[in-house]
């Protein structure tokens, strides 16, 4: 691709403008400081650096890994295009970055290589990055000068601060749930007397951006359609094999999300509307599958049957509604098929093994529930 001046300009003013909201994201969640505070200083902005810098640097390891693959096989491409988001509450500064290729990839193994070579970069940036943060991991008195009232009752108060009858109302509490590299680094790197509580992660810039960036490479790692963890299976399994694979991971995906709507809702409050809706939202999204209407329709109202009588059998068990979006953009946009290669050549060992490799970073970088945010109402009388 000519990189005119225009263009550079484009790409570098898409960056700073990242860099700039994830920074403002950056000190609203490690410090509580939001940009629309009438006192919100330089100061307040430089404490976003250590979430922005380490986050942008993962992503741009992720998309230069696309970039340069391609470059190295002459397929003409852009320069990443980064997302910036508005500095809004519960926001992360960015929805990611991506490039566009300007001409076709002929070749499987081509496809193979710049579809893995993002992700295993990103991945490996995202190891520094933890590792760091869990080997620097400050007193764990540093969660003080966010909540002095803690203090009271000392570094046992995981014990009793997270309990609704000490939280005031409005308070907002965030969660995360780990995966298993996350459990990695504090059963092996980090010093077991400072592993911050999963409430108060959001305080600790090194470890939320590198707990974030896993679960963004397990979103790109899932193995459907042209997401690149779907160029990875495509490559080790074929169009055929791949269309049946990615069908019956997307399907699990969208039944986990849909049953946490279900948990989270319950069509039982207003059925009325919901069901219908929920269905249809059910339908758009597995349109992404190509089948025919009527089996669309069919296969959206076995999965909230099924969602249904498991909800009504079990009242406790969770999905996670946070992944309704991702299922639906997926479906919708993304396409759960691999278009077929014209050079369908067979990988070498090598590449097996590391595309093997890439969906085993999907399996440890995944986490069911990555994110809860808990906003503490009133109890009812």
């Amino acid at each position: 691709m000519e990189l005119t001046p225009r263009k550079i300009l484009l790409h570098l003013g898409l960056f700073l403008a990242t860099f700039a909201t994830t920074t403002l994201a950056g000190a609203e969640w490690t410090h509580g400081r939001s940009v629309f505070m009438p006192d919100y200083s330089w100061a307040d902005f430089l404490s976003g650096m250590p979430y922005s810098v380490p986050f942008l640097l993962i992503l741009s390891l992720h998309e230069f890994g696309h970039y340069f693959t391609a470059i190295h096989y002459k397929v003409r491409t852009t320069l990443p295009y980064y997302i910036p988001l508005p500095p809004l509450p519960f926001m992360f500064g960015t929805l990611g970055a991506l490039i566009r290729l300007k001409s076709r990839v002929s070749s499987k193994l081509q496809n193979f290589d710049i579809g893995i070579a993002g992700p295993l970069a990103g991945f490996v940036g995202t190891l520094g990055v933890l590792w760091y943060g869990f080997a620097t991991l400050p007193p764990p008195e540093y969660i003080f000068q966010f909540h002095p009232e803690y203090q009271q009752f000392g570094l046992e108060y995981g014990k009793y601060v997270y309990a609704s009858s000490f939280l005031s109302e409005g308070t907002v509490d965030v969660v995360i749930g780990k995966n298993l590299l996350y459990v990695f680094f504090e059963q092996f790197v980090g010093d077991a007397s400072r592993i911050p509580n999963v409430h108060e992660i959001i305080h600790y810039p090194y470890l939320f951006s590198g707990f974030l960036a896993l679960v963004f490479t397990s979103i790109n790692l899932l193995p459907i359609g042209q997401l690149d963890g779907g160029h990875v299976l495509y490559g080790l399994v074929g169009y055929q094999r791949h269309r049946m694979i990615a069908s019956g991971v997307f399907v699990l995906f969208l039944f986990y999300a849909g049953l946490g709507a279900l948990t989270y809702f319950g069509p039982a409050k207003d059925p009325l509307w919901y069901i219908p809706l929920y269905v249809g939202f059910l339908y758009l999204s597995l349109l992404g599958m190509r089948r025919s209407r009527q089996d669309t329709l069919m296969i959206a109202m076995i999965l909230f049957s099924v969602q249904f009588l498991l909800a009504w059998i079990i009242p406790g068990i969770k999905g996670y509604p946070g992944w309704l979006l991702f299922a639906f953009l997926i479906g919708r946009f993304i396409g759960i098929e691999h278009p077929p290669c014209e050079l369908e050549e067979s990988l070498s060992t090598e590449r097996k093994l590391l595309g093997w490799f890439a969906l085993a970073v999907f399996v440890v970088s995944f986490a069911p529930a990555p994110l809860e945010v808990i906003v503490v109402t009133p109890a009812v009388p």
